[in-house]
């Protein structure tokens, strides 16, 4: 291959005529192109564009594939103001703070004693803690990718673009992406009508009436419809505040009953209960997805970011709130699972609220501050999607008008209310959804596009971390999805259809 000249002598060069224009690249790159070769190299930067690199004259040089670059632009900058996801980029830095907060802490929170129990106290605490510190590190490699080059990456599928190519970086992202909205809508149904069918246990009317789950979670939806009139996602400010609020409620309830009951008759820390070894190694799997689950956050991570004004560059203010994010995350996550655990051992059920029985006032209270703060959850993962299927039509010419915008919100919501109906299965649910499409999406993917667009050398520090990062992201996505699809299998033949 004959050796591009160096920057110096290829800027003197007059290409004004032929060299075409390249969108998704700096002028600085721009102007280092060879239309001929469809080469390029970014020595000040040293980003690989297309992961075939050579080196000249100390400059890392790159071919250029001419085919999907020259013509993609992330961003959707046309459309930036009339969709539901970046229509209001007036965002504070604390903004961040109540949103991811809302996102993170979810129904995975009232799962983890139930995955403690699989995974014993030695691998339980080991679990949460790597789990806790390696998605908050995969979470600040999106946040330093969110602006790059130039250009800034308002969605996580463009960056995956970006990084793949347009058609090889949606068949990646995507399809985790949307199972985890999806799924997390699918999930919040069933802990909105859980929450709501608790509270009606606790307090039974006189008649003896007896409503099945199923009819609480078609009010939830009913409630989500009416909610999801709301244009974009600044407007749900108010919501995800009072969501995040109530995560931190909720948590301490759990912790504070716990504590005062003690440790229960006859609780044990191991799991002999279960039938053979197949059986534990399997569990065990699955509370792999449950951890997972509840660290989903990442995939709409540059979706709230994309939210705040930039210049000036976001990813200072944005990760401040991540760390107040991650405070309530610590505080929620460790207290729960590990005192639901010590209190409950082996007999803990997949949703720790269901082992309280006193006070009941105090329990209806936690089960409503849930109620609160899945409305803000289902939210915060379902405007990502419409802001998708916004962009599909407004790309073709067609604007939203408050009908259509309310007859396809409200079918899109009848459809996670129809899921969660049909499969109310909450532990094995959170694991099979938490190691397929959270797997990747919060542990691997990241660290993955990172370690492609900066290749940083062996002895760089985010070198090794990040590897690892992927490694254990490969690792929960495998052994979970295993474990969850096991458990719903088992659940599903013999549940009762629609109670």
């Amino acid at each position: 291959r004959k050796a591009l000249p160096t920057t110096g002598e290829h800027n003197q060069q007059s290409h004004s005529a032929t060299t075409p224009v390249f969108p998704t690249l700096s002028s600085a790159t721009a102007a280092a192109m060879d239309p001929e070769k469809g080469a390029a190299y970014d020595g000040a930067k040293g980003l690989d564009f297309r992961h075939h690199g050579i080196q000249d004259e100390g400059h890392t040089v790159m071919e250029f594939r001419n085919d999907w670059r020259k013509d993609w632009v992330p961003g959707t900058k046309r459309y930036e103001a009339d969709l539901p996801g970046t229509g209001d980029q007036s965002a504070k830095w604390w903004y961040s703070a109540f949103h991811n907060t809302t996102a993170i802490v979810g129904a995975g929170v009232l799962g983890l004693p139930f995955a403690m129990k699989y995974l014993l106290w030695p691998g339980g605490v080991v679990i949460m803690m790597l789990s806790w510190g390696t998605s908050l590190y995969t979470l600040w490699h999106l946040c330093a990718m969110h602006e790059l080059d130039g250009h800034r990456f308002c969605r996580y599928h463009e960056l995956g673009q970006y990084v793949f190519g347009p058609k090889l970086g949606l068949a990646i992202i995507l399809p985790p992406q949307l199972i985890v909205m999806i799924g997390l809508g699918v999930v919040y149904c069933i802990t909105g009508g859980d929450s709501m069918h608790r509270i009606y246990q606790l307090y039974p009317p006189s008649s003896g009436a007896s409503i099945g789950i199923s009819l609480w979670i078609v009010f939830f939806g009913i409630m989500q419809i009416i909610i999801s009139m709301l244009k974009n996602f600044n407007s749900l400010r108010g919501i995800s505040l009072a969501a995040a609020i109530m995560s931190l409620g909720y948590s301490t309830i759990a912790f504070g009953i716990t504590v005062k009951n003690g440790k229960q008759p006859g609780a044990v820390y191991n799991n002999d209960g279960a039938n053979s070894t197949a059986d534990k190694i399997l569990s065990g799997f699955n509370a792999l997805g449950i951890i997972a689950f509840a660290y989903g956050g990442h995939n709409v991570i540059l979706e709230i970011q994309a939210t705040m004004p930039s210049p000036p560059k976001t990813l200072k203010p944005y990760m401040n709130g991540v760390y107040i994010a991650y405070a309530v995350v610590s505080w929620c996550y460790f207290t729960v699972a590990f005192t639901g655990y010590w209190a409950y051992g082996f007999g803990v059920q997949d949703n720790i609220l269901f082992s309280l029985e006193n006070p009941r006032g105090v329990i209806s209270l936690a089960s409503a501050m849930v109620l609160v703060h899945v409305l803000g959850s289902y939210q915060v993962y379902t405007v990502p999607v419409y802001d998708m299927i916004e962009h599909s039509f407004l790309k073709r010419g067609y604007k939203f008008t408050f009908f259509t915008r309310f007859l396809y919100r409200t079918t899109y919501v009848c459809f996670t209310t129809f899921i969660a109906c049909t499969l109310p299965f909450f532990g094995d649910i959170l694991g099979f959804i938490g190691a397929l499409a959270m797997g990747p999406a919060t542990f691997w993917l990241p660290p993955l596009m990172f370690l492609i667009l900066k290749r940083p050398s062996i002895t760089n520090i985010h070198c090794l971390p990040s590897c690892f990062c992927v490694l254990y992201g490969v690792v929960v996505m495998v052994l979970g999805a295993i474990g969850g699809l096991r458990g719903i299998i088992n659940r599903a033949s013999s549940y009762e259809f629609y109670q």
